[in-house]
């Protein structure tokens, strides 16, 4: 894979973490814990799927 197709991946999966990042913390009643976490799940999966 190369890298403008690794660098489009990251700008798709940036717009999830972007708007799911503020969806969970208005639904968390505003934890700042339950958004990293949220994130940290999101980078994990997003990094086993660019590292192919």
């Amino acid at each position: 894979m190369d890298i403008a197709r690794k660098m489009g991946i990251m700008v798709f999966c940036g717009v999830p973490v972007i708007v799911g990042g503020g969806i969970v913390y208005a639904l968390s009643g505003g934890s700042y814990l339950a958004v990293g976490i949220f994130e940290m799940i999101l980078l994990f999966l997003f990094g086993a799927f660019i590292s192919k």
